[in-house]
């Protein structure tokens, strides 16, 4: 679930769904409601995405993953997916990613989609991509939307190619993350930033985001309509794929 406040004119969404925050159905559809609410509603400034406990996310749930019957179904799933995906990455207000612990696969994703990245210092939490190891590509708009926050193809290569699990000083030189704060300051820097990109004379910020992210919007646009990236989606019903996430889910469950 996804627990949602306005506070100092700010909403403020939390990942609360489990010990790892992973992302079912249930929460990406609620993202996307929220997200659209947020971005109506004249009296918020901007969102703040977080999560309870040890994990921002552990990304999407692996169990519904694994219980996706055939084809169909999953490429049903990516397919309102791939949208919300796409409205936090166009949000026209300030989106701030405040990591509150460890932030993998789909929770990164998230976090790239977002203005800025804001997390805890502790030396426990890891940041990173773990697809390639469990046997699963990214889809079109989580592909554009990492390569857009980490910013080169370098940097993409290094996270993505070697599934890279970065602590948090590695993932701020390596630009993952933008600033590391101490635990009892994570939401009120990233209320600070939203201030800072949104208290300007004829809300800048706005048209400035767009205009930088609207290329990558279109290219998403043109894939998702015109491209055959569903067949790429089989992978899921691969035997090998499928060991791994069942070991994957089976390890994590202990």
């Amino acid at each position: 679930m996804i627990e949602r406040k306005i506070e100092d004119n700010v909403c403020i969404l939390t990942l609360n769904d489990g010990k790892t925050n992973a992302l079912t159905d249930t929460v990406v559809k609620d993202l996307g409601k929220y997200v659209k609410e947020a971005e109506a509603d004249d009296s918020v400034k901007g969102i703040i995405l977080t999560g309870e406990g040890k994990f921002f996310s552990s990304g999407f749930d692996l169990p519904m993953f694994l219980s996706f019957k055939d084809h169909a179904e999953v490429c049903a799933f990516f397919d309102f997916e791939e949208e919300i995906l796409m409205d936090l990455f166009m949000c026209e207000k300030p989106v701030i990613a405040a990591l509150n612990g460890h932030t993998v696969a789909g929770g990164m994703i998230l976090a790239m989609a977002c203005d800025y990245r804001i997390i805890k210092n502790h030396p426990k939490i890891k940041v990173g991509m773990s697809e390639i190891k469990i046997g699963l590509p990214l889809s079109i708009a989580q592909y554009n939307v990492v390569r857009f926050g980490l910013d080169s193809d370098k940097k993409f290569r290094d996270v993505m190619f070697f599934g890279l699990m970065a602590g948090v000083e590695q993932a701020k030189e390596m630009e993952m993350i933008d600033e590391i704060v101490e635990e009892d300051k994570l939401i009120e820097q990233a209320k600070n930033m939203i201030n800072l990109f949104k208290n300007n004379p004829g809300n800048a910020f706005t048209p400035l985001k767009l205009c930088v992210r609207r290329p990558f919007a279109e290219r998403m646009r043109k894939e998702l309509d015109e491209g055959s990236w569903k067949e790429g989606l089989k992978c899921f019903f691969e035997d090998d794929v499928r060991k791994t996430l069942e070991f994957v889910q089976s390890a994590m469950s202990k």
